[in-house]
């Protein structure tokens, strides 16, 4: 029997969903406090700045014209004959400019920091290009002065002063670190094992290749937490088969979603039945949580092409998997590149799994800025890499519109961890949580991502709906700011469209809150231009966290 593709399967009962701790809420519409407004030229402008959606064939064209090419673009660039482009991916939009972003290497070296982004016009002249580091890339040597098995050492060190169980070092690689400072020959050694959570561990640990001292540290594995909320009845994408049913969507790039019960390794089981009814809305029938992990799945695949005109996580029409049930009392979920998934645990008691809409929307969107930007997962771009999520996992959430999970601007409102009923955080004033960071400091850099990513969190609220006390949708918020002047929103739409062509065309791995506010203010003027009300809005919000 034929496959039967994209069936949507109506789920009885209640599904289960789960509410990320450290995930964006969602977003109302209707009665937000700030209106999107605009001229039919400035809408015009807005459509032929965004990104095309791009078929699979097409985009394998331009990656391929991208690296038949790449030789002259380093030539373009003035890098020395040393250096050497890889294409990662291009960007089209729809008045034809490209914006193609390549890693770099440096003697056949994987250069850390070296990214750049080329941005050229219609007809192939380039406009502009964005580079994460500006310093000429060159070593004198490439012969380290430190045996592999010192870094190593080190590095497994590293990772157990955090608590890392069962931690091995891989096999340390050699690089060259130009993410700051003057670049080096350094070593980059991957540690695993499990973190004090037992979330897996990848723990990247940068030595120099001369000295033996430790340049920098982050963490591959990103993560949030979270708890249970109820999404109601819905429909998912399944995949008749010879036998019955499985939790395949070949709708969305096929997607998949897999029972781990109760392992912290491998790929799982993948769900299957013989009726096409999936879930009970209770715990303890194990569809249930892979309900939620498809729904969220779809949804943050929908949201992305039918908003942002991108087919899938790395925008190659090809879907992820999903693996539900992983370990024991496990209160966390992940996304890890090197198996292209996201894994959800089941909370506490294995009686809450954390696959609610926002725990998916923002661990699929660590995958996308993976794919793009690729923030590396500490300091401010650590901050920037969690906002990213926890923005697009309240837009996610908006376009949703489930209504047994009303929007809102406050983060795992339902999770009640204290149990005094408040929220884990607080979007309009992240500081409310008692550690996020309302504001931009020179400290910023040295709080956990998860924290400092309350930075941009508020100015996405400032950018949506401006500052000072309203209620929406019932739910009451005041923002302040930094500088106590009042900003004007924009708009919620406006805003992740700002935030979304930031990320993918202006961003790159080392981009810091002032490198934030130059990719967004660069984003909201090739959408809206130079002088409309967008701008000036994605000033004004920048502002009002103290990011100048």
């Amino acid at each position: 029997m034929s496959p039967h593709i994209s069936r949507k399967a109506r789920i009885t009962g209640i599904s289960l969903a789960a509410a990320g701790a450290l995930i964006a809420g969602a977003v109302t519409a209707g009665t937000a406090g700030a209106s999107p407004t605009g001229t039919d030229a400035t809408t015009a402008k807005a459509a032929a700045a965004s990104p095309i959606q791009l078929t699979a064939s097409h985009r394998a064209e331009l990656l391929r014209d991208a690296s038949a090419t790449k030789a002259r673009a380093a030539q373009e660039l003035g890098l020395s004959a040393q250096e050497k482009l890889v294409v990662k991916d291009v960007v089209k939009d729809a008045d034809g400019t490209t914006h193609t972003r390549y890693d770099r290497t440096f003697a056949g070296l994987p250069v850390l920091g070296g990214d750049l982004i080329v941005h050229r016009a219609k007809g192939g002249a380039v406009k502009s290009t964005t580079k994460a580091n500006s310093a000429k890339i060159a070593v004198a040597s490439t012969t380290p002065k430190i045996a592999p098995k010192a870094a190593a050492q080190a590095a497994q060190g590293t990772a157990k002063s955090f608590g890392a169980q069962q931690a091995a070092a891989v096999a340390p690689k050699k690089v060259v670190w130009a993410a700051s400072g003057k670049p080096v020959l350094a070593y980059d050694t991957v540690v695993g094992g499990f973190q004090k959570d037992g979330t897996p561990n990848q723990l990247h640990v940068i030595t120099d290749a001369n000295t033996g001292k430790k340049i920098f540290q982050y963490q591959g594995i990103e993560n949030g937490a979270g708890t249970s909320t109820y999404s109601g009845s819905v429909e998912i994408g399944t995949k008749k088969g010879a036998d019955g049913y499985e939790l395949t969507d070949d709708g969305r790039g096929g997607h998949s979603t897999f029972n781990l019960d109760g392992s912290e390794s491998g790929d799982g089981k993948l769900f299957t039945n013989k009726d096409d009814k999936w879930g009970n809305g209770k715990a303890d029938d194990p569809a249930t949580a892979a309900v939620d992990a498809a729904y969220g799945a779809q949804l943050t695949w929908d949201y992305y092409k039918n908003v942002h005109g991108r087919a899938g996580i790395k925008g190659d029409g090809k879907g992820a998997t999903s693996r539900v049930h992983y370990g024991q009392n496990y209160s966390n979920a992940f996304w890890d590149d090197s198996c292209f998934c996201m894994t959800y645990g089941d909370g506490e008691g294995n009686k809450k799994p954390l696959t609610s809409i926002d725990v998916a929307a923002h661990e699929m969107s660590h995958g996308v800025t993976s794919a793009t930007a690729n923030l590396t997962y500490s300091g401010e771009s650590g901050g920037l890499n969690e906002a990213t999520s926890d923005i697009f996992g309240t837009a996610v959430e908006f376009f949703a519109k489930n209504k047994e999970d009303a929007g809102d601007y406050l983060i795992g409102e339902k999770l009640d961890i204290a149990g005094d009923g408040k929220p884990l955080r607080y979007m309009d004033k992240p500081s409310k949580d008692g550690q996020s960071l309302d504001n931009w400091s020179p400290d910023a850099g040295n709080v956990d991502v998860h924290y400092s990513s309350g930075i941009a969190n508020h100015f996405f609220y400032l950018l949506s709906e401006g500052s000072g006390a309203k209620e929406i949708d019932g739910v009451k918020y005041d923002s302040p700011t930094a500088d106590g002047k009042k900003v004007e929103g924009i708009g919620r739409d406006k805003a992740e469209k700002i935030w979304f062509k930031a990320l993918t065309t202006y961003m790159t791995s080392n981009t810091d809150y002032k490198g934030a506010r130059e990719a967004t203010v660069k984003a909201a003027t090739d959408l809206y231009g130079a002088d409309g009300a967008e701008v000036k809005g994605v000033e004004a919000a920048w502002n009002g966290v103290a990011v100048k």
